[in-house]
């Protein structure tokens, strides 16, 4: 069985989720390749050895050059802010090597084009992060739109909200800086794009309006001192799908009580779909002529589920989630999987979020052709 190094740079919230899901993946499935916890990098080089020694990587690094440079490393998995990501992956690309890369792809069109056309001049295999997709329920909701069990699809109702930056005293971060990161549309909002294309198809055209609403934050915790904010708050926007339907698109991360609100209702003119990633082990259904809405439950019945429960109702979370994502990247490594977004799908997705920019700064509809 051929070894797979994994090369993991980052060591925050998605760095450890990460880790998590290489080293579950091999113990829940039966996979193709044998995964190697290679190496790990973080500027700050105490925290990368104890990273590494916490989370079981061989070797341990400060500069992320030398990981990628690393003929051990057969794998770049990338979980660093935004604004770097575009350096690293180009790095790994030119390197040869596949690149597995959180979301957004990219801080600008631009680095994200030349992202998609550097993987697709390697060669190599390509995943984002939109873990989200990997849902056994999402999966059930697609194989339902796809079987026509709604009928024609003719709307699309997508929120994705949470509250973490509802307090305005909540300090200044890389999250509000727009070369560092793109607001509550990049950084939640893009989740929320990727899935109506994965669920019901290419959108044509976008019609939007943005808001920054707490113009300033303290520069750190508790000072005096103010930081100004130049990335939206929240989005709101309506959709044009390639299929006919229309949509509207919200996205906030200022939303009193919500945590993890990635949720939609996708109506066609036999039933509808209801999600929403708070309960997500549930995906609700009507099919016209019914009193009511049908409660789906997740079980081994859906693909992927049974590796980690034999019982339905049980439950996945979100690190299962991330193992499901990291299982069909492996696959695809070994040639016998396409699932997942690649850097030309995540392409996609910075175009919509582009058009939608670009439609709220002229208020009007924007055709994503145009972009």
């Amino acid at each position: 069985m051929r070894e797979l190094g994994i090369g993991l740079i980052g060591t925050g919230f998605m760095g450890r989720a990460h880790a998590l899901a290489f080293r579950n993946v091999s113990a829940v499935f039966e996979l193709p390749l044998k995964l190697k916890l290679a190496a790990l990098a973080d500027a700050d080089p105490q925290r990368a050895r104890h990273c590494a020694d916490t989370w079981g990587f061989d070797t341990a690094h400060s500069d992320w050059q030398k990981l990628i440079d690393d003929p051990k490393v057969n794998l770049i998995a990338i979980t660093t802010p935004n604004h770097l990501h575009y350096p690293m992956a180009m790095a790994a690309l030119a390197a040869g090597k596949p690149v597995y890369c959180e979301k957004p792809l990219a801080v600008s069109l631009e680095q994200a084009n030349a992202m998609r056309l550097a993987a697709k001049a390697a060669g190599v295999v390509t995943r984002v992060g939109y873990n989200y997709q990997h849902n056994p329920m999402i999966g059930l909701a697609r194989e339902l739109i796809q079987n026509g069990e709604l009928g024609q699809i003719i709307s699309f109702q997508g929120e994705f909200s949470e509250d973490f930056m509802a307090d305005p005293a909540s300090p200044w971060s890389w999250r509000c800086d727009a070369e560092h990161a793109g607001g509550a549309l990049a950084d939640l909002g893009s989740h929320l794009l990727a899935m109506a294309r994965h669920l019901v198809g290419d959108i044509e055209a976008v019609c939007a309006d943005t808001q920054t609403v707490h113009g300033q934050r303290p520069a750190t915790a508790g000072s005096q001192e103010q930081r100004n904010i130049a990335v939206d708050d929240q989005v709101h926007a309506l959709l044009r799908f390639a299929n006919g339907a229309r949509g509207t698109f919200s996205s906030s991360w200022l939303k009193h009580g919500y945590k993890n609100h990635l949720s939609f209702e996708i109506s066609g003119t036999r039933g509808t779909l209801a999600f929403d990633q708070e309960r997500l082990n549930e995906l609700r259904l009507y099919r016209a002529g019914q009193d009511g809405f049908q409660c789906l439950l997740a079980g081994p019945n859906l693909p992927g589920y049974a590796a980690f429960s034999p019982a339905p109702g049980h439950q996945l979370g979100y690190n299962e989630l991330k193992t499901l994502e990291v299982h069909d990247l492996v696959m695809a490594l070994a040639g016998v999987g396409q699932e997942g977004t690649d850097f030309e799908q995540a392409w996609e997705v910075e175009r919509l979020a582009t058009a939608i920019r670009l439609a709220a700064q002229e208020s009007r509809w924007v055709r994503i052709e145009e972009v």
